[in-house]
């Protein structure tokens, strides 16, 4: 293998490593954490991740808000808590970012109550249960 080989094959491991850290068209639920009514206490909320971040200070655990990650792409179990998405609504191209704090099993996103409504500003996806987003991971 010669060094324009090399190069191109490690051009190839970066764009499919940074393709796997996002998702489009995945189903978001909402959730009703109500982080701001238990003092975002991830032992209160009994989320999955409270295991390793519950001791986090109160400022970190109350910067975004909380969803539930079990997406098509990206880290799953440990590695996701704590990380950050930037989550899309489809239908208005509105966007928030959120701290994932809990596993979920309906194969996308459990967002809290108030983060699915700050992306759901024309009422759809209250009236349907859901919405259709796209997710990617971001530094938080």
């Amino acid at each position: 293998m010669g060094r324009t080989d090399f190069c191109l094959l490690l051009l190839l491991f970066a764009i499919v490593g940074a393709t796997a850290q996002r998702a489009t068209n995945v189903r978001s639920t909402y959730h009703l954490y109500n982080p701001d009514q238990i003092n975002w206490d991830y032992l209160r909320a009994s989320v999955y991740c409270a295991t390793w971040d519950a001791n986090r200070p109160i400022e970190w655990r109350r910067q975004y808000g909380w969803t539930a990650f079990c997406g098509p792409a990206g880290p799953t179990g440990r590695d996701s808590c704590g990380r950050c998405l930037r989550v899309t609504n489809t239908r208005t191209n509105v966007a928030v970012t959120v701290r994932i704090v809990d596993q979920c099993s309906n194969g996308g996103l459990d967002l809290d109550i108030t983060p699915f409504r700050q992306i759901d500003t024309d009422g759809n996806g209250i009236r349907q249960g859901h919405l259709i987003v796209n997710y990617e991971f971001v530094n938080c």
